[in-house]
């Protein structure tokens, strides 16, 4: 790795390319599943570290719902306000995506690109991460 460069440059790809692909999509944030930030992109308005705190907590009510109802390991879940979605998707076992979009947003559009685009996360942040210090 070379010295200043972003070992996490083809995930934040994948948050933009995802972000300027769906309309109402106003940011995207990458957080472990204990609510630490890993990365986002382009939130404005919000701050990041809310945002994956309040993944987590998503993940956590929507794991524990799955396993009492029998239904499996967490995959996805979605809040849908007055205003907008907050929609939270699994990374593998050990973080999340969670996109956020405004009223505007086709959410059904979204499940069906964010769901490939996890896949891909899953498969990069374990490569990139594999080997933090180069």
């Amino acid at each position: 790795m070379t010295s200043g460069s972003d070992p996490y440059q083809s995930v934040r790809d994948e948050l933009a390319a995802l972000r300027q692909q769906l309309t109402g999509v106003r940011g995207c944030v990458i957080a472990g599943v204990d609510g630490l930030l890993i990365l986002h992109d382009s939130i404005t308005g919000f701050e990041p570290h809310d945002v994956a705190a309040l993944s987590a907590g998503a993940y956590g009510i929507s794991r524990t719902t799955g396993s009492v109802l029998g239904q499996g390991a967490f995959s996805e879940v979605t809040i849908r306000s007055k205003d907008g979605y907050l929609a939270v998707y699994a990374v593998g076992e050990l973080a999340l995506l969670a996109v956020i979009g405004d009223s505007g947003s086709n959410i059904a559009r979204l499940h069906l690109e964010a769901r490939p685009v996890t896949q891909r996360l899953a498969e990069k942040l374990a490569i990139e991460t594999s080997h933090p210090f180069g």
